[in-house]
């Protein structure tokens, strides 16, 4: 890891740029298998199956017989974990409904919002070196406490054919409606279009490499939405001498061995605990069965001493971390003025790991800075605020003259009329 005192803010920018390739470097692949499987549906769909993942498929859509032989193969002692973070999930996503919201403006002008589900909704879930069926959890639970009608997952087929067994299992734990053996830049295109097989969606959601991090962007652009530009995993530690570095190392490590483009970062007011962290990360990391991946992403990581915790935050707030772990003396300042952060996690015994997987919180999070501007994923991404308005003659009357005033300052004159036309019939 590259370590860093006392950096000048004229060079942060440089110090915090991600390991990401360039959108020029992907899109034109991203945008040929959109056009081919556009035009061509699912034979696009197995040929690029087929070229990216080694595997010609008879089927895309997994079967009932497969849902039921991998609930076999899945263990007693992982099915009641998983069954305990989805109560943890489930808990914390019910609880952010909300009630209709109604005022009365004036008098006879009554407007109210009302929270309607996105009815059909598409979830990715990578599969690859590490088959992430947390992932179902984290989209599939707040879908269906949302009431969404249809949810299409797709994720990547092994060379066998075969889709994890704990995936399959978790999916069909969560009520998602069709599960399809298609993976990468050809699924996201798949629910976007929609295929003879696969539905089109009206909302994608979930993780991915670059490749399909620039896919869903460019779903966008077919009136398709997605949750949030979520790429390459990353996590920021700011820690001091309270800190434990052995936490502080596995924490740094556990988003390394995501991919070899995730990139980690501790900040420290203390060089000691820097210098601490450095020999821990090299030690546990050595004995890591994803060791090759790890040390990758490490390479791209940065160890960054400031004095002050003032420029700690300046400095963290301008990253916008995925997720931020909080293990200092002074919490408080940290949890109070962080702005910029997908997740935060507080203190030497929240691992950033308790919320990939069981406290309840979404682990689907914007990475690449995007924490600045996107939430991560909550009940809300799968719903739809929806305004409602009923006026009355007392109503039309007390607002009326004034919409006939704005709309001929506009120059609309049929707006004015719509008003005009009911103010008259009121007086005659």
């Amino acid at each position: 890891m590259q370590k860093i005192y006392n950096p000048n803010r004229s060079t942060w920018s440089e110090i915090l740029k991600r390991p990401t390739q360039t959108l020029e470097d992907i899109e034109s692949t991203v945008l040929d298998v959109f056009n081919q499987v556009n035009i061509n549906g699912n034979n696009a769909i197995t040929q690029f199956t087929e070229k990216f993942d080694k595997v010609l498929l008879d089927s895309m859509l997994v079967s009932e017989e497969e849902i039921d032989d991998a609930k076999q193969l899945v263990s007693k002692e992982l099915k009641e974990a998983i069954i305990l973070a989805k109560s943890n999930i489930e808990a914390f996503h019910a609880a952010q409904k909300t009630e209709r919201v109604s005022i009365e403006t004036v008098n006879g002008v009554n407007c109210w919002q009302e929270k309607r589900p996105i009815q059909k909704v598409g979830l990715y879930i990578p599969g690859g070196t590490a088959p992430l069926f947390s992932t179902i959890l984290m989209l599939a639970v707040p879908a269906n406490i949302a009431g969404c009608k249809e949810i299409v997952l797709c994720s990547p087929p092994d060379k066998e054919g075969k889709i994890n067994p704990a995936i399959l299992y978790t999916a069909n734990l969560c009520g998602v409606t069709k599960i399809f053996k298609v993976g990468g830049i050809q699924a996201i295109a798949g629910m976007t279009f929609g295929t003879e097989t696969i539905p089109q969606v009206y909302k994608i959601f979930g993780p991915g490499n670059q490749f399909v991090t620039v896919a869903k962007q460019l779903a966008t652009k077919f009136g398709v939405a997605i949750d949030m530009p979520a790429g390459p995993s990353e996590l920021l530690v700011v820690a001091d001498d309270t800190a434990n570095a052995s936490f502080v190392a596995s924490d740094l490590l556990s988003q390394a061995e995501h991919g070899k483009d995730s990139q980690v970062i501790l900040v420290s007011t203390s060089k000691k605990l820097i210098e601490e962290v450095e020999s821990e990360v090299t030690k546990q990391c050595a004995v890591l069965p994803r060791k090759e991946i790890a040390q990758a992403a490490i390479a791209n990581s940065k160890l960054i001493y400031v004095e002050k915790d003032t420029q700690a935050l300046e400095l963290i707030n301008e990253y916008g971390p995925e997720h931020f772990i909080v293990c200092v003396a002074d919490q408080d300042f940290y949890v109070d003025n962080i702005v910029n952060a997908g997740s935060v996690f507080i203190g030497n015994y929240t691992p950033e790991s308790a919320g990939d997987y069981a406290s309840g919180t979404n682990h689907t999070l914007p990475t690449n800075g995007y924490a600045k501007q996107y939430s991560g994923v909550n009940l809300d991404s799968f719903m739809k605020s929806m305004t409602f308005q009923k006026i009355s003659e007392e109503g039309i009357k007390s607002i009326g003259n004034a919409i006939e005033i704005m709309a001929e300052a506009e120059g609309l004159q049929a707006h004015k009329n719509a008003v005009t036309l009911r103010l008259n019939s009121l007086n005659s």
